[in-house]
């Protein structure tokens, strides 16, 4: 290098910084020159060996080169060909030591601190050309230089002063070459990027950001590209605290960057390392607990991604405790909503055309509901149960404050909770989901739907039936009853705020579930052609009218029963289920046959369910099983006790039901109970589903339905027969009596199984009481027809109760019909 090569260095500075406006594109060459210049004056210094390859560090430490290769540095620079030898070096070296005297090195400082001077195209133009060639000095593979870097950063500070607009321009030349440099597979490289992107960004951050400017989310992006394009742990971990310091010491100037700050923690958040999730879990915590809580106006902008971010925590399956932690932030956020209703009706922004009352909804509530939702769609059972109840606690403490229109949109997500298509696939996890989530889910509909009656009932009434209805036709036992179950709390803590119309929906429902889940299979299954079915352990005597033994085994037996609270709690008690039914199948019968059975099964328990729902809410729960109690104990004292009112007999909801809707309730009762009666009654049939393994190892039956159904029917009866303000149904509830009682009688005469008259006692007691509490004109009308056959069950070995009763009935017909004149105090008759 000669003098002449070193003026014209000098001169070449010198036009750059007096006609910097005016160079345009030719900053290019500029720059790349104080590139080329910089290295140079590493190598006459001698003081980076560390940048000049081909060097060697020796045992003392001294620097030594490779004997037959020039370094790189000097290559590069056009000084030297391949192979020199170290003497021509040593003079290069020397005679390029010029370039590093005072006054070069402060004329490149000068164009450096001159660049405030350059208008607003040329800044952008002297910008875009650095990068360019801090590019091309970071792309070398073997020593990467980061002096234009550096110098990006000074230029940055010296312009601070510029104003918003130029800035923008600057920022996205500068902010494209950070997202590239901080993505360097040279970790050394990407940490000076991200340590001077943090270092700029405290500068900006400390200037504030002026109402409707959008600057912040501008210079705060490249942090969000390297977390999602670095796959460094390090760098990840090092984005994350760099944010983290900008929200501890800037919390009060950040106000568009808030966006950009929880895009970078939504990011960590789905991390697999410990360190960065903490990190940026507490900050996120730090943020909405006392950020939130001093700078709310500046932050709303952001109030859903901060939600969302604090969803994406929860579903991180690797830390349970921050998810749950998450999920009580979330709750957490939910107050913010419901203190601060007006800042987000006052609040605007370019992408919103929302009515001013609905950005509450849709800038508050929609947001939190919808991320919960989302936790328990994507969640693990524990979190995805704890984001269910907190999503409902929400509906119930806030839900006063929520539009009926608003009531619809969340709807349509709780919803989405029982959607088949986004349920797992895998079987085991959908039965699961079913018991656990759907199951929680439909007891919460209905405790929220009974909260909010007057808003919900036009809005969720169908949707709930709807829903109530699926429940049943799914082949899992938990949710088919608590399906039934959530039907019968609705009705019975709602039913007095019921109109005509709702009633009528009621009833359909409840005619609809009981068509769908009749098992009628039970009465046409046969075993396939060739199929060689398991002989029973040993043989039965069978006689043709023997339909149920001792030995048979009534399919709803051993099948989980109600709790007290008539709630159906999954897997809190150990009790048998279909699923453990179904398991003993197993053991006999084909596949196919499995499914079938498992599908039957739950279809008799939904069956009897629906016999106890009707009775629980036209007569109020417990109210029949108390009567019956009643009815033994006065049978026991041979006294028939007219007087006896059971207590809870008003709280049901017979009252509000029209006969005809009664009616409909009736038939649907009375079809199960002629079901149930011809099953039992096929014994051909039950013997050989037991031959293939259906219900364990004797005859399946159905008595508890076949008489449970005939009760329940015999019981709205006799209550429509009594009441007064049914007059004008008395005249066919009459005549429906006369049938379904001497349909039933005929039908007890046939039975020839001790065990099967026996489980007709309670029926038999309440037929004969109600009978004889009727007036005599009325009895006239019931004795003549009952007469013949009770006097062939007569022949029986009835228990001493059933005796007492038939004793009084045919001591009361002696009477009625003027044959005999008992004492009137051994016969209570109530005489009308």
């Amino acid at each position: 290098m000669k003098q002449k090569n070193i003026d014209t260095i000098k001169t070449l500075i010198t036009v750059a910084h007096t006609d910097g406006n005016y160079l345009g594109n030719s900053w290019h060459e500029i720059l790349k020159c104080i590139s080329q210049l910089e290295l140079a004056q590493l190598i006459g210094t001698g003081v980076k060996p560390r940048y000049i390859s081909g060097t060697v560090r020796g045992r003392e430490g001294s620097i030594t080169g490779t004997k037959d290769q020039a370094p790189d540095e000097f290559v590069g620079l056009g000084l030297v060909g391949g192979n020199v030898d170290w003497k021509q070096i040593a003079s290069i070296q020397e005679s390029i030591g010029e370039t590093s005297s005072q006054s070069v090195v402060v004329a490149v400082d000068r164009i450096f601190t001159g660049s405030t001077r350059l208008d607003g195209n040329a800044i952008v133009d002297f910008v875009r050309w650095l990068c360019a060639v801090s590019m091309d000095e970071l792309l070398s593979t073997t020593h990467p230089r980061m002096f234009s870097l550096q110098k990006i950063v000074e230029i940055s500070y010296y312009n601070m002063g510029r104003i918003r607009l130029q800035w923008s321009r600057i920022w996205e030349v500068i902010g494209d070459h950070f997202n590239k440099v901080g993505c360097n597979p040279n970790e050394d490289v990407a940490i000076f990027a991200v340590d001077s992107l943090r270092q700029l960004s405290m500068k900006f951050l400390e200037k504030g950001e002026l109402a409707n400017f959008r600057f912040q989310k501008d210079f705060l992006r490249p942090f969000e590209h390297i977390m999602k394009r670095n796959r460094s742990p390090t760098i990840r971990d090092m984005v994350v605290r760099c944010i983290a310091q900008m929200v501890n010491s800037q919390a009060a100037n950040i106000r568009s960057g808030w966006k950009n700050i929880f895009s970078v923690f939504h990011l960590a958040a789905s991390d697999q390392d410990e360190s960065i999730v903490e990190l940026a879990f507490q900050t996120t915590g730090h943020i909405v607990t006392l950020v939130f809580e001093k700078h709310f106006p500046a932050t709303i902008d952001s109030f859903q991604d901060a939600v969302k971010c604090l969803s994406e925590f929860a579903c991180n399956a690797a830390f349970p405790d921050t998810s749950m932690e998450a999920i009580r932030l979330i709750r957490h956020c939910a107050k913010y909503v419901s203190d601060r209703p007006q800042a987000f009706k006052e609040y605007t922004s370019d992408d919103m055309n929302v009515a001013p009352e609905d950005r509450v909804w849709v800038r508050g509530w929609f947001p939190i509901l919808f991320e919960l939702s989302c936790i328990i769609n994507r969640c693990k059972l524990d979190v995805r149960t704890r984001g269910l109840t907190v999503m409902f606690e929400i509906m119930k403490t806030y839900g006063h404050t929520y539009e009926k229109h608003w009531w619809q949109d969340l709807f349509r997500i709780v919803f989405r909770i029982f959607d088949n298509m986004k349920l797992p696939e895998q079987q085991t996890e959908k039965a699961e989901w079913m018991t656990t989530t759907c199951n929680h889910a439909l007891y919460a509909i209905c405790d929220v739907f009974t909260q909010y009656l007057e808003v919900l009932s036009d809005v969720l009434l169908d949707d709930i039936f709807a829903q109530l209805y699926w429940c049943v036709q799914q082949d899992n036992e938990q949710l088919a009853r608590s399906g039934t179950n959530c039907l019968e709390n609705v009705v019975i803590l709602n039913g007095e705020k019921f109109t005509l119309e709702i009633w009528d929906k009621t009833c359909n429902c409840t005619l609809d579930i009981f068509k769908t889940t009749i098992p009628h299979a039970l009465l046409t299954w046969c075993p396939t052609c060739g199929d060689t079915a398991p002989l029973p352990p040993s043989p039965v005597s069978e006689k043709p009218l023997d339909t149920i033994s001792q030995k048979s085994v009534d399919i709803h037996d051993s099948i989980q029963l109600r709790s007290a609270d008539n709630r159906q709690q999954a897997s809190l008690v150990p009790v048998s289920t279909v699923g453990e039914e179904v398991s003993k199948i197993k053991s006999t019968a084909k596949f196919p046959e499995q499914k079938l059975f498992a599908a039957l099964l739950i279809k008799c328990v939904v069956q009897l369910e629906l016999i106890q729902t009707i009775d629980n809410i036209v007569f109020f729960p417990a109210t029949s099983k108390k009567e019956d109690a009643e009815n033994l104990a006065a049978a026991q004292r041979d006294a028939v006790d007219f007087d006896v009112r059971v207590d809870t007999q008003d709280q049901g909801m017979y009252r509000f039901l029209t006969s005809q809707q009664l009616f409909k309730l009736l038939d649907c009762l009375l079809e199960s109970h002629r079901f149930a009666k011809a099953f039992n009654s096929n014994n051909e049939q039950r013997t050989a589903l037991w031959k293939a393994g259906f219900k364990g190892k004797s005859k399946p039956n159905l008595l508890k339905q076949e008489t449970s159904s005939l009760a329940c029917g015999l019981r709205i009866l006799f209550r429509m027969y009594m009441d007064e303000s049914r007059v004008s149904a008395w005249e066919e509830v009459q005549q429906r009596l006369l049938n379904v009682c001497s349909e039933a009688l005929s039908y007890f005469l046939t039975l020839t199984s001790e065990s099967h008259r026996e489980a007709w006692t309670n029926l038999l007691l309440l037929f004969l009481t109600k009978v004889l509490k009727i007036s005599d004109n009325r009895f006239k009308a019931h004795a003549s027809f009952y007469y013949p056959l009770l006097c062939e069950i007569m022949q029986f070995d009835l228990i001493p109760e059933l005796r007492a009763v038939l004793r009084r009935f045919f001591l009361r017909i002696g009477v009625v019909f003027q044959i005999s004149q008992p004492p009137e105090q051994e016969l209570g008759i109530n005489k009308q």
